[in-house]
This record gives C-alpha cells, structure tokens and sequence, in this order.
C-alpha cells in the first residue's frame, strides 16, 4: 500500500500555537510533518488558516471538534468551515457525562454519530471518536470502546490514541483486529510504565504489530503524533518523536 504520510496533532503544541500560530506551523512544517490536526483555531478564520497552510505545503489531517459542532443547524456551519480548510476527519476528542455514563448512553451515543456520519456523507466528510482511557474501565459486562464502535457504522471512524489505551489498559492491537478498516486516522502517542515523559520509541507500544495493522487491515490514512508529557519543549519533543518514526521505517 502506499505510504502513511505523519501529521502533527497541534494540542501538542498549543500554547506554542497561541503566542504564534504562523511560527509554529513553519516549525512543523520545517521538521517534516506533512499535515496538522487541528484542536481549536486560535481566532482564525479559514480562509486564513488555508492559506497559511497552502504556504507552507501542509495537509489537513483532522481536527478535534465538539459534538455539539456537529449537530443541528451548526453542522452545515461546521462543514463550509472545514470544506474550506480541505479537511475531511471530524473527531470527537470527548463527551460529556451524560453521553457517556452509562451503557444506554453510550448506545444513544453510537446512534447520534451514526446520524452525523451519514450527513456528512455527501460532503465526502468522516466522523469519528477519540479515545481518553475511561472508554476501557468496562461498565455493564462490556468496555465502552466496543458498546460504541460495535453499534456504529463503518463510516464512524475509530480514532485510537496508542498512549491513552494503555494508559486504560488495553493494548490498542486487539481493537485494530476487532474493527478493520475502522482506523482512517490513529494518534501516536508512546506510553512507558516507569517514565511518564516517555517520547515515541521509548516506551511499551507494539509498534510494529499496530503499524503493520494499519498499514494492512486498518484503512489508515492518517498517522498523527500526539505528545501531551515533555521531557523536552513541547516543539523538541515533537520533532524527537518525528525523528523516531522516520527511524521505524515511516
């Protein structure tokens, strides 16, 4: 298959962002990084943030976006925004208790992203939910990872954040096998048992059985590094886990 280019998810980097967006971006640009996933816009417009962007030669690999962004009359909202930045992964960072709380919730839950998937649809859009560790402590009988991913539509996409499952306890590999071609973009993150500013490479992640799952069965368009612990300035650290990957092969 062809190659998975690496994006940068910019929470990672995000009070660098808030004091210069632009400098930032051409940082991580100047590393490497073919693409950003966005986590808010600084004030911005898109036609701002396209062009800053376009400047520099990087893609859109996502943004982390509210579900409430996605419901109602603000969808339409939501998409001519993202149309515009030529992004086409709508991701679901988190949810509030009520969406969450219990196995009932998380099924009512399955089926609003099934309703936003297919609205989405005609836009050539995804949506699609991003794991913390509270998604594998299991409720009622069975992880909430898979009372949601095993009640939503293939168009929902299975954002895995490697670092924040094994914070959880799960090995990210299984779910990669349980749901392929559900994994249109994954987070890289490391996580290490005895260093809690663990970079990529440093730590426990199979990362050759969960590349090899990507680059097979998993659909994976995307690879994002996400780096939320620092050894190292946060934009050091980025580059380091960069560096790391381009080390592995990617």
């Amino acid at each position: 298959m062809a190659r998975i280019p690496i994006g940068l998810q910019l929470y990672s980097v995000r009070e660098d962002c808030a004091r210069d967006l632009p400098g930032t971006l051409q940082a991580v640009a100047k590393m490497g990084y073919e693409g950003v996933d966005f986590a808010g816009y600084y004030d911005r417009s898109a036609d701002e943030l396209r062009r800053m962007l376009d400047d520099l030669g990087l893609k859109m690999a996502g943004t982390h976006i509210r579900l409430d962004t996605l419901l109602g009359d603000e969808l339409e909202r939501t998409v001519e925004f993202e149309r515009t930045l030529g992004n086409k992964f709508l991701i679901v960072p988190g949810l509030p208790e009520e969406r969450r709380c219990c196995r009932a919730a998380w099924l009512e839950t399955a089926e609003i992203f099934n309703g936003v998937a297919e609205r989405l649809k005609p836009h050539g859009m995804k949506t699609g939910y991003h794991n913390h560790h509270i998604e594998f402590t299991p409720m009622e009988g069975e992880m909430p990872w898979d009372t949601f991913f095993g009640n939503t539509s293939d168009d929902v996409v299975m954002q895995i954040d490697t670092g924040n499952a094994l914070h959880g306890g799960a090995d990210p590999v299984p779910f990669m096998e349980r749901y392929p071609g559900r994994a249109d973009t994954v987070h890289l993150k490391e996580y290490s048992a005895t260093n809690d500013k663990a970079l990529i490479g440093e730590g426990d992640t199979r990362w050759d059985d969960f590349f090899r799952l990507c680059e097979s069965t998993g659909g994976t368009e995307w690879y994002i590094v996400e780096q939320e612990s620092y050894a190292y300035p946060p934009l050091e650290c980025v580059e380091r886990c960069l560096k790391a990957l381009k080390g592995m092969g990617k």
